[in-house]
């Protein structure tokens, strides 16, 4: 097969790899999943793959999953692609499972960095893995990036070992990690990848496919977009980078830290970033400025692929992580939200991408002939659902614009926030014959939503809305609102931050977000007090509590406390059986002159021992 060679586009240039893709249309033939086996990749006509795709979650053929997105992109683009889905990686057996690939190995964590899906914000283990099938845990392995990058090395000497995913895009600078309460160097040390991939890569997986088809070195792939690479200590870096802060500095001092966040958010624009060095000791890690947002062309080719939309066959267990997004449609991708906690513009990037209108409704109109479809669509949305087609009015400043949000602390007023375009969207979809009801299940930006009253304001107030669910901060990778965390300093104006990191200052903060709820009135009104705002208890009509706790708060304590002292609290020998318990006795009556029976250590017992019953007594004699 001859494969068309792209010309190297430099850091500042955008390649036109998934422009020219076709539309995959099968005339009617249901489509296929990827092959998770020699026996299926055997029915395809293959030899051998391509690509092995090596992925943390179960595989899951629907355009919400990015290992069925790319793998889709390889195959439009004539590629044959094999999917290695939760491997056992204690060995390096399923890594040679479809042979040695012929160009790469392209690993990925999963959809979730690897230790936020182990572990809550109070380092606990969870009890489901929505991404496995069953919801069972324990199927990928902590740092799934690192051990699957190390398996397929040790299964294929030479084949190049390309990472990419969540965990790998927030890990590849220095980083603090909260589960060791360390800052740990970039995962590309660890792992030993030749390049790493960051943020949504169809664009990219696809140029090195095609390049390494044509006979090019992994090394020569170290000028792309979106990548980032280790060097070896004889190398030198390119001299047109800005050098961050090296390891050991932001290892050893928070202020430095908080500076290498600052200029790497700053340098997070596609349109004006620039490249960026970090040294590891003598070692260097490159990466080159993010990916360009892709048109809206290439946005309805991506999502207008044949998925199956369904898990693979082989799985006989519902897939959590299926079950809640199989009946949702994504609109949009990318958030200029800028908010500090969260990493979708560290992934996604801040500039919106739009599916168009018909593209969607396309999508909607094959939901409703699948046999199975309830005619709900659970969502109709993205990152941040009423963010559909915004973008900034000014190109021209949008190229020099280094702003961390477009909406914080006030909305620019070079943004177009209309929402005609989402509300006629959502219309034309409920009118789509077979389609009952259409729903928003993504986050939204109300900043945004209150300058459309027709799109949702009205709705709120109408219906009383109140928060259901307050999560817990957990500090991934990156984030700024980690920096915060870990340093106590905001990154950008190195002014001292307040920290909640004790459980008891983040269960007063997650009351006060639900301060109407009765069973939460101790906690808001400890909150209340400590913050010095006695003014919003009471009776007045800006008072969030009363003054007196309602029975149901009191009720709920009671509850709390009696939960603390149940179980068996006899002290027993390890191996032997607890004594039986005693019959309690009936309380004797005290004089109303005795001292009643709370314990005072300076006062004898206030009643007098008794003496052995008579039948207990030893015989005379």
């Amino acid at each position: 097969m001859t494969l068309p060679i792209l010309n190297k586009p430099s850091p500042c240039q955008k390649a036109d790899s998934l422009e020219s893709l076709p539309l995959v249309t099968l005339g009617g033939v249901p489509p296929r999943p990827l092959p998770m086996s020699v026996e299926e990749m055997r029915n395809r006509g293959w030899d051998e793959a391509d690509v092995v795709f090596v992925t943390g979650d179960a595989y899951i053929d629907h355009p919400s999953f990015a290992m069925a997105i790319l793998g889709r992109v390889l195959e439009a683009a004539g590629f044959r692609v094999a999917i290695v889905s939760q491997p056992d990686w204690r060995n390096c057996d399923a890594w040679r499972r479809f042979g040695r690939p012929r160009l790469f190995f392209a690993i990925s964590a999963g959809n979730m960095d690897s230790m936020i899906n182990h572990y809550t914000a109070n380092r606990k283990v969870r009890n489901s893995d929505a991404y496995s099938p069953g919801g069972r845990i324990g199927l990928r392995p902590d740092r799934a990036t690192r051990a699957y990058c190390q398996r397929a090395r040790e299964a294929y000497k030479g084949v190049p070992v390309i990472a990419g995913g969540v965990e790998a895009s927030l890990r590849r600078l220095a980083h603090y990690d909260y589960w060791s309460d360390k800052v740990c160097r970039s995962i590309l040390l660890d792992c030993k990848a030749d390049l790493l991939v960051y943020g949504m890569g169809e664009d990219s997986i696809v140029e090195i496919a095609r390049r390494l088809a044509a006979g090019e070195s992994v090394r020569d792939l170290r000028e792309m977009r979106g990548a980032a690479y280790a060097m070896g200590a004889s190398e030198t870096p390119p001299t047109d980078a800005i050098v961050l802060p090296s390891f050991e500095q932001v290892r050893d001092d928070k202020p430095s830290f908080a500076e290498a966040t600052k200029i790497i958010h700053n340098e997070t624009n596609p349109y004006n970033a620039r490249r960026l060095v970090q040294w590891h000791d003598r070692q260097a890690v490159v990466a080159n400025p993010p990916p360009l947002p892709v048109s809206q062309g290439v946005m309805d080719r991506i999502y207008g692929f044949a998925y199956t939309r369904r898990p693979h066959p082989s799985y006989s267990e519902p897939i959590p992580a299926y079950t809640m997004i199989k009946d949702s449609v994504t609109i949009m991708r990318g958030c200029f939200g800028g908010c500090t906690f969260c990493s979708i513009t560290a992934h996604q990037g801040r500039i919106i991408q739009s599916r168009s209108k018909d593209s969607v409704l396309a999508e909607v109109r094959d939901m409703t002939r699948d046999e199975g479809f309830s005619g709900v669509i659970s969502d109709i949305g993205g990152p941040t659902a009423n963010m559909y087609e915004m973008q900034c009015s000014r190109p021209e400043v949008e190229a020099v614009c280094r702003r961390q949000s477009c909406v914080h602390p006030t909305i620019c007023k070079l943004l177009d926030t209309d929402h005609a375009p989402l509300i006629d969207l959502m219309k034309e979809a409920r009118q789509t014959p077979g389609i009952r009801k259409v729903l928003v299940a993504s986050g939204i930006r109300m900043d945004l939503a209150r300058r459309s009253p027709e799109y949702l304001a009205v709705f709120l107030k109408r219906s009383g809305y109140k928060p259901d669910q307050v999560p817990d901060f957990i500090p991934a990778p990156f984030d700024v609102a980690t920096a915060m965390y870990y340093t106590g300093i905001d990154p950008f104006t190195k002014k001292p931050v307040h920290i909640a990191r004790q459980l008891r200052d983040r269960k007063l903060q997650r009351a006060l977000m639900q301060f109407f709820k009765p069973e939460n009135y101790f906690e808001v009104r400890e909150a209340l007090r400590q913050a010095g705002r006695h003014d919003l208890i009471g009776s007045g009509c800006d008072c969030l509590i009363s003054a007196t706790p309602p029975r149901e708060a009191i009720s709920a304590r009671r509850k709390e406390a009696n939960s603390r002292f149940r179980g068996d609290y006899v002290h027993t020998i390890p191996g032997e059986e607890p004594a039986p318990a005693r019959r309690k006795k009936s309380p004797r009556k005290q004089s109303r002159h005795a001292p009643g029976n709370a314990y005072r250590p300076d006062q004898k017992a206030a009643v007098r021992p008794t003496s052995p019953r008579k039948k207990d007594r030893p015989p005379k004699g």
